[in-house]
């Protein structure tokens, strides 16, 4: 929904991205709401799944874990985060969120401020998770 300048988008309206694990859906984007600053989504991840190591170097990612429990591992160090916390991921930092337990976790983050290109935002440093059900 878009009025006078601004944009409601639900979870629902965008597709899921599991490329790199769990369901992510990026909500306000360049994309979607033509944001110029950055970008937010938010990350389900079901027990014992995770999202690949990886690091921005344009953005500072911000996370805010509103159930569950993550691990989020800072350049190989593990940092827990419980329901209600926030975390600051400064620039060029690997991160690695790790849901070890027993419920999933659902995450809101935003990311700012972007790259010069989409394809610069995301440096990927570990390979992407198996597909569910896939084996090689």
């Amino acid at each position: 929904m878009t009025t006078a300048g601004w944009t409601k988008i639900a979870a629902s309206d965008v597709p899921s991205n599991r490329r790199r694990g769990g369901d992510l859906r990026t909500l306000l984007s360049p994309a979607t709401v033509k944001s110029t600053s950055g970008f937010m989504g938010v990350l389900t991840l079901e027990e014992g799944e995770s999202v690949s190591e990886h690091y921005h170097p344009y953005s500072e990612e911000f996370l805010f874990l509103v159930s569950g429990r993550l691990t989020v591992r800072l350049d190989g160090e593990p940092v827990p985060v419980a329901p209600g916390e926030g975390l600051f991921i400064p620039k060029n930092v690997r991160h690695r969120l790790e849901n070890k337990g027993e419920e999933p976790a659902f995450v809101v983050f935003h990311l700012g401020p972007l790259a010069p290109r989409p394809e610069l935002g995301h440096v990927d440093t570990e390979p992407y998770p198996e597909p569910a059900g896939e084996v090689r």
